[in-house]
């Protein structure tokens, strides 16, 4: 503990606060919506956050009921983003919790249009998954979407037209995770084992030539994104033309912004670090309240949205003991330069 920052940042902004661990936020057409892991109790998984405070179940309450068949509810959103039509895009992890058993039908990706807050398609991706598989976040590149699986390692390639997944890179040592460290401590479950999360952060350069991903240990490695499109490459070939990017620490979430730049938070000494399109690290930000920062999100102004979710303070990655300290709040920054043309919205 005696790594970490112990001034606070003048230039994060608290902007929402709440009751409950929050690791997604993401703007469309100057509305906000949160996702919520259920990791320290069940509720409502997709809110609208009004500016009146209020949190509105999203697309509606029937898709947020607890305890329904998939057909037309959520079974556990862990990724939520705009896509460059200016849709929302859901990821159903299609798995209640990490280390649990897929549900039939369950990993999908939805997308909502926010004009009308109606599901307009729903991508299902039960023969890209293993029965261990954990859907975690997805990013776009053309027609094609991308997953991390950070239960069963390995990505997933979608093709928005035909709605057809692969899988690949199905356990490669770039996609495997090892320890994950948050404040100095190894994460751990209820039992005390040792928790570790495979492939988790993933970004698309600005040009679509490369995807970047890593498992939540860190160590980033990137691919040639025309290699993955590609259903024709041997998993052999694939595997052959993974490059170890950087030696990142253990990471919450990242974003990437217009000049290739990728954000990513340093869980082990409460930071959020940039890593240059040259492979050069510097340190943006460091704060004692950016505790676990997930999902980041780089809004058309040029904000860095930052949820501290605490998630390595939850019973379920903390032997059995939950220390969060509520409210959970999430944070904004200006970074001077917005995101890739196709993420705004």
């Amino acid at each position: 503990m005696s790594s970490l920052p112990t001034e606070e940042d003048h230039r994060l902004t608290p902007v929402f606060q709440e009751d409950r661990v929050c690791t997604g936020v993401t703007t469309v057409r100057g509305r906000v919506f949160l996702s919520y892991p259920s990791a320290d109790r069940p509720g409502v998984q997709v809110v609208e956050a009004l500016p009146d405070g209020r949190r509105v179940p999203y697309p509606d309450a029937a898709w947020n009921r607890a305890d329904q068949p998939p057909s037309g509810a959520f079974v556990h959103v862990n990724g939520l983003r705009a896509g460059p039509d200016g849709r929302l895009w859901i990821v159903d992890s299609g798995s209640p919790r990490i280390g649990g058993a897929q549900v039939p039908g369950g990993a999908r990706l939805i997308a909502v249009d926010p004009d009308d807050d109606r599901v307009e398609r729903v991508y299902h991706l039960d023969e890209a998954v293993h029965p261990g598989s954990y859907v975690d976040d997805v990013r776009f590149n053309g027609g094609v979407a991308y997953f991390s699986d950070a239960g069963a390692a390995g990505l997933i390639v979608l093709d928005l037209d035909s709605g057809r997944a692969r899988r690949v890179l199905d356990g490669h040592p770039s996609t495997a995770g090892g320890p994950v460290v948050a404040d100095g401590r190894a994460l751990r479950d209820p039992d005390g084992t040792e928790v570790r999360l495979h492939v988790d952060q993933l970004e698309v350069s600005p040009d679509g030539r490369w995807l970047y991903y890593q498992p939540a240990s860190g160590g980033m490695s990137r691919i040639a994104a025309r290699w993955l499109d590609d259903p024709s490459v041997p998993a052999d070939e694939l595997a052959r033309r993974v490059e170890r990017w950087c030696d990142t620490p253990s990471t919450g979430g990242t974003a990437i912004d217009a000049a290739g730049s990728i954000y990513l938070s340093d869980l082990e000494r409460r930071r959020v670090l940039v890593l240059a399109p040259d492979g050069g690290l510097r340190t943006l930000v460091a704060d004692p309240r950016l505790a676990w920062v997930d999902a980041m999100w780089l809004d058309a102004d040029a904000r860095l949205w930052m949820p501290a979710a605490q998630l390595h303070l939850t019973a379920g990655l903390n032997g059995g003991i939950s220390t969060v300290e509520y409210p959970v709040q999430i944070y904004r920054m200006p970074v001077g330069i917005g995101p890739p043309a196709r993420d705004h919205a």
